[in-house]
């Protein structure tokens, strides 16, 4: 089997904040169509670098590579228009809006009608608003929110709501979704369901995920390959039985049992 095709590449990456270096020379290679892993501890600078690479940040230096051609130092919109999409790690619904109108506000990337079109309902608006709403429609039901796009989002169970937030990342069309510690707050339960979530949206879309979380059996579970990071410099890499049984990740990200 030949090497798989590379859609996103760190290359010496820094980021300092003054005298702090959060990101100290990370070097990352996501293979198309994989789920890739960040994992490390509290402040080791995994949203640091999702930040990153979606333009939040720049990088004092070093280069991020999407799809081979450079995007750091680009706006937040013009990566997002390249084919990237986040979530965050709190939930950043439109509370008081519908599930249906959450999805809808992110569909305003592939509208292209102007104000006079919507102003004057031309046969261009009533199109690309026709089309919008089918979308809407088949991603819900694809996600299993369809029973519930008239509730308010904010009344959504919290599983769901996170659903609803990768749903709505969904619905720009990206090629690469970042989902930063999509888990959070979840039970056991809810765990697994977001498991078999992420690994369909790579399946069915062939979408390539990048995931932060610390629930590591969602983290060992789903992805291919991952990277470990520690204080801002990175400490293994590999497939989930390697970063398992490594005694430097085991000693800095699980702890050392120190009665041995």
């Amino acid at each position: 089997m030949g090497q798989r095709e590379i859609i996103l590449h760190l290359e010496d990456v820094v980021k300092c904040f003054g005298g702090i270096t959060a990101s100290n020379h990370i070097h990352i290679q996501v293979p198309k169509n994989s789920i890739y892993g960040i994992i490390g501890p509290n402040g080791a600078g995994k949203t640091t670098l999702f930040n990153m690479i979606t333009g939040v940040y720049d990088t004092t230096e070093g280069q991020i590579l999407f799809q081979g051609s450079k995007i750091n130092g680009l706006p937040t919109h013009v990566i997002a228009q390249k084919g990237i999409a986040r979530t965050f790690q709190n939930i950043r619904l439109f509370g008081d809006l519908s599930v249906y109108d959450n999805l809808l506000t992110a569909c305003q990337q592939n509208i292209s009608y102007s104000l006079l079109d919507g102003f004057l309902r031309t046969s261009k608006c009533r199109k690309q608003e026709k089309e919008a709403s089918a979308f809407c429609e088949e991603l819900l039901k694809e996600v299993g929110l369809w029973e519930q796009r008239n509730q308010r989002a904010s009344n959504l169970p919290y599983g769901m709501q996170r659903r609803l937030e990768i749903a709505r990342a969904l619905a720009t069309k990206p090629q690469l979704l970042l989902l930063d510690e999509p888990a959070a707050g979840m039970n056991e339960e809810e765990s697994a369901q977001l498991s078999d979530f992420v690994c369909s949206i790579r399946d069915q879309k062939g979408i390539t995920i990048v995931i932060i979380d610390h629930h590591m059996d969602v983290i060992m579970s789903i992805c291919d390959r991952m990277t470990v990071l520690n204080f801002g410099t990175l400490l293994a890499e590999g497939n989930p039985d390697e970063i398992q049984n490594n005694p430097d990740v085991i000693a800095a990200y699980l702890g050392v049992d120190e009665s041995c």
